[in-house]
């Protein structure tokens, strides 16, 4: 924050009501979740209500913690064990009244704010724009894409006194939202970025998105846009002066011209500015995309008056990398956080948030460079020292000068080199076993090469789980609950593909109320990786039962004979083991039927040692309109048969029926719990809401090898692929054994390169598969190649073999890396 306020400053900028103790401190951090408070002392907790808690339930439990100030609704009933030890500021709307006090700092702020917004890149151009103009002034950024009406207001009090320049991005999703982040942002230079899709079903067209995004530049001095984009240009000319205007263009006729040569792997940006002058700018990238996100920035850096060759500088240093953090196999069952990018505080504090939130490992490891801030160098790694024993980090590595400044001061071991070749040289990878390894550092640093060498070397395809999009679906699914219903989620057959261990711990994040896999050994598996979320287990079988007792499972029981056989053990073991009854109402697999309901209830009078827990039923054909009857008799059945079951018993279980398009369909079905499977994961099977969820996984390769063949030639086993003109085929690194199903063989199946689609071609092998890239230009060995994911359906390829999207996200091999990120 720019400036600490008292409780009673806060209430007067957010005209609330204030109870509790007098002399409270000075709030300098403001958090809105109770794993982010560093200081607790000086911090504000502001209680927000989302989809998946609301904020007021854990006042005491942080207050515990030591937060003595919370920002609260007038709703709110003080508890009065607290009532006299901490202040409680009222106000009607809580998240408003954070973005009121976010307009408040921002007003505070004198150096100029830079306001990003539009479709695609926004993130992408803050960061670069972060790290040219860092060289010249100490920049405030917006934390990852923390662009939303709580990000925004976040991403300002993380603008501290000493910085100079401010760059933040604004995101929308429906009308009268921009106005609330423009109040709060005021910014004096504006970049238009683009305009695309995301986000449009919030809207009634294309132009109410551009003129809503457009609000965000009314306080602006200038604004900068791709005179390309003809939308965009019609908008800002209609409603802004000329004078505010900045349009840069391929071509003549702009304020800036910045035309593109390309070569092999870089490029070249000739500039003409307003005055004739010429400047040459090299980028490492011929991508479009990327050269695009490279001039908006160029063009900014050159507005606020950036000479050109400190800008040449900043470039030298910029990659086309992903802006986000990974998750990724390492040597010696180790874990890697790659942030190779970062190179601020507010990006440590998230990087060291996201790693507190994974599964335990033995030791936390960071390896990290210098933070290339201007400001008080001191003031910084004091900061950075805080953050370290906060999070409890077991080893530090650090590379550069100024992280030296640390040396001697932490409680724990650390290491430290003058530059990355010096750590490469020394680094011992037998110093890594089943760690939890940081890897954070400014690009100038080159701390990929850090990630490449502790990477586990296995097969180079890769299947990419975006765990933004999972914790969407996760919220949209509960939008659909009664805020009392419980959510169990199937991890079973390794997560829909996905990777058990370190979904089922986002999902712990996320408080799942419980989990549920097929066989026992896969939930020994999360229990071993440190999940302590209740597991359901579908398919218990006898052998398993110490197993099951010994790790705290909970099976399902189906039959008279397996209930017999589980209450022996369980009477022989002298313990008592929760246990789930599954209830046949049609689909004829597992499960007691109706005539089993007497046998079943003496069982359970006779055997107490198996205590129920949950009474479930399986729906036939929930996603289908034409199963609609057949369903509600299903629901019907099973309300019936539970019934009977509770009545004999002194306690109730939960009940539950419905999977994910059995929320959709049936919500008034919903009981106790409801059972979220394939929607978590980006498939909505019923068809009504497809554009409201995102695909979390995709699966990538890369081009092996390139042939160019003759009219006629025949590729592949058997000779199926034949050219029907001359042309030029790639191998891609992707089989049968990969889980890349044989069926999409001869033109049944496609993949994306460079966003162009290229069929495959001959029949797919094992370990390989051919495309045709005739027509393709700009196709290179070891380009990326997508072949499912956010740009290409799984429903739709799905449907081309005959087949539903259960089988291909499962059939992924496990020698496929799993890569885990945020976005």
């Amino acid at each position: 924050m720019i400036q600490s306020l008292t409780s009673e400053q806060i209430a007067i900028v957010l005209e609330a009501n204030l109870t509790g103790k007098a002399d409270g401190p000075l709030v300098s951090q403001i958090v809105i979740d109770s794993r982010n408070i560093l200081q607790p002392e000086n911090a504000l907790f502001v209680a927000l209500k989302g989809a998946k808690f609301d904020g007021h339930d854990f006042i005491e439990e942080i207050h515990a913690l030591g937060v003595n100030v919370f920002l609260v609704s007038t709703h709110y009933k003080i508890p009065s064990k607290i009532s006299k030890s901490a202040i409680f500021i009222q106000v009607e709307d809580t998240k408003q009244a954070l973005q009121k006090l976010a307009a408040y700092q921002r007003h505070l702020f004198q150096g100029p704010l830079i306001g990003i917004t539009g479709s695609n890149g926004k993130t992408i151009i803050k960061e670069w724009l972060g790290q040219i103009l860092g060289q010249q002034y100490a920049v405030a950024k917006s934390p990852k894409s923390y662009n939303s009406q709580v990000g925004v207001p976040l991403s300002v009090f993380g603008i501290e006194a000493g910085h100079q320049l401010a760059i933040m991005e604004a995101g929308i999703s429906r009308p009268q939202e921009m106005e609330k982040l423009a109040n709060i942002l005021k910014p004096q230079l504006g970049i238009f970025a683009n305009i695309g899709t995301a986000h449009e079903e919030g809207f009634d067209s294309m132009e109410q998105k551009l003129a809503e995004k457009a609000k965000l530049f009314e306080s602006c001095r200038f604004i900068i846009y791709r005179k390309e984009h003809a939308k965009i240009g019609q908008h800002l000319i209609s409603v802004f002066e000329s004078e505010k205007l900045v349009s840069w263009s391929d071509g003549i006729g702009a304020d800036y011209v910045l035309t593109v040569k390309k070569e092999e792997d870089k490029s070249k940006i000739l500039l003409i500015r307003p005055d004739m002058s010429v400047f040459t700018f090299h980028v490492p990238f011929t991508d479009e995309a990327s050269l695009e996100n490279i001039r908006h920035v160029i063009t900014a850096a050159l507005t606020l008056g950036m000479d050109p060759k400190l800008i040449q500088e900043g470039l030298n240093h910029l990659k086309a990398v992903d802006m986000r953090l990974t998750l990724k196999p390492g040597v010696n069952q180790s874990l890697i956080i790659d942030d190779t990018y970062n190179n601020d505080l507010a990006g440590l504090r998230l990087a060291l948030d996201f790693m507190a939130a994974q599964r335990p490992k033995k030791r936390k490891i960071l390896i990290i460079s210098d933070l290339l801030q201007i400001g008080d160098i001191s003031q910084v790694y004091e900061e950075v020292q805080k953050l370290l024993n906060y999070h409890n980090i077991d080893f530090l590595i650090g590379v550069g000068e100024d992280i030296g400044s640390l040396q001697g001061r932490l409680g724990f071991g650390s290491q430290f080199y003058r530059d990355t070749e010096e750590l490469l040289r020394n680094l011992d990878l037998e110093f890594f076993d089943n760690d939890l390894i940081l890897v954070t550092g400014a690009r100038k640093f080159g701390f990929e090469a850090i990630v490449n060498l502790l990477q586990q070397r296995i097969h180079g395809t890769t299947l990419e789980i975006n765990l933004n999009a999972l914790t969407h679906n996760y919220n949209f699914f509960k939008t659909k609950l009664l805020p009392q219903t419980k959510v169990m989620v199937m991890v079973k057959a390794f997560a829909y593909g996905g990777g058990a261990a370190e979904i089922a711990n986002h999902l712990q994040q996320l408080k799942a109320d419980y989990l549920a896999v097929a066989y026992t050994d896969e939930g020994v598996a999360l229990r071993k990786e440190g999940i302590r979320l209740p597991i359901m287990v579908l398919n218990p079988v006898q052998e398993s039962f110490i197993h099951l007792q010994q790790y705290d499972l909970e099976p399902v029981v189906y039959s008279p004979p397996f209930f017999r056989e589980l209450a022996k053990f369980c009477h022989v073991q002298q313990t008592v083991m929760k246990v789930h009854l599954d209830l046949d109402t049609g689909m004829h697999r597992l499960g007691f039927e109706e005539q089993h309901i007497a046998d079943l209830l003496e069982l359970i009078q006779k055997y107490p040692q198996l205590q129920i827990g949950s009474l479930y039923t399986h729906l036939v054909g929930a996603d289908e309109e034409i199963h609609h009857d057949f369903t509600v008799g299903q629901l019907k059945l099973f309300m019936s048969m539970a019934d009977e079951i509770v009545s004999k018993l002194d306690y109730v279980p939960l009940r539950h029926a419905l999977n994910s398009a059995g929320i959709i369909r049936f919500p008034e079905y919903q009981l106790d719990m409801v059972r979220l499977g394939i929607g978590l994961y980006g498939v909505e099977v019923s068809g009504r809401f497809d554009s409201h969820l995102k695909p979390i996984s995709t699966l990538k390769t890369t081009i092996s090898q390139i042939k160019s063949l003759s009219k006629g030639d025949t590729i592949g086993y058997s000779r199926k692929g034949v050219m029907d003109q001359a042309g030029r085929i790639a191998t891609i690194a992707i089989g049968y054994a990969d889980g890349y199903d044989r069926r999409f063989s001869n033109g049944k199946g496609y993949v994306l390169i460079h966003g162009k689609k290229a069929p495959v071609i001959g029949n797919v092998c094992m370990d390989m598969a051919m495309i045709d890239i005739s027509g393709l230009d700009e196709i290179k060995e070891g380009d990326e190649v997508v072949i499912y994911g956010p740009t290409i359906s799984l429903k739709e390829l799905a449907e081309r073999i005959g087949t539903i999207p259960y089988e291909l996200l499962t059939n992924i091999s496990s020698r496929v890396k799993r890569v885990y990120y945020l976005d």
